[in-house]
């Protein structure tokens, strides 16, 4: 019976081993974000004189990502997906909330939806 416990613990070891890496693919949960669409040249201030929607849509056009400011931070969106691009096009500088999973200062997004 000596040999029951030892077993145990070569189970508990492999098995912590073998499912560790998944934990920390686990920790990254899609997460909503509140804020403004905006662009990641200016961020939280725009540069261009006139509205700050235009302005963001100017940057997109030569080259900018869109971006999310909540409170003082700036996100940068992650995403090619064209219906979530043409949605960001429609709500710059307007309020929206953002689902996806944040990574330092960016968003993989997977959604975009109006603040309500």
């Amino acid at each position: 019976m000596s040999s029951t416990p030892s077993r145990f613990v070569v189970v508990l070891a492999f098995m912590a081993a073998t499912l560790a890496p998944f934990s920390a693919l686990a920790t990254n949960k899609p997460q909503a974000f509140t804020g403004r669409v905006s662009d990641a040249m200016c961020g939280a201030n725009h540069m261009m004189g006139g509205e700050a929607s235009e302005c963001t849509r100017v940057c997109i056009r030569k080259g900018s990502k869109y971006a999310l400011v909540v409170g003082d931070k700036v996100y940068t969106l992650d995403t090619s997906d064209k219906t979530t691009l043409d949605q960001l096009d429609k709500l710059a500088d307007q309020q929206v909330k953002v689902s996806g999973e944040a990574n330092g200062d960016s968003i993989a997004v997977l959604s975009v939806a109006a603040a309500k």
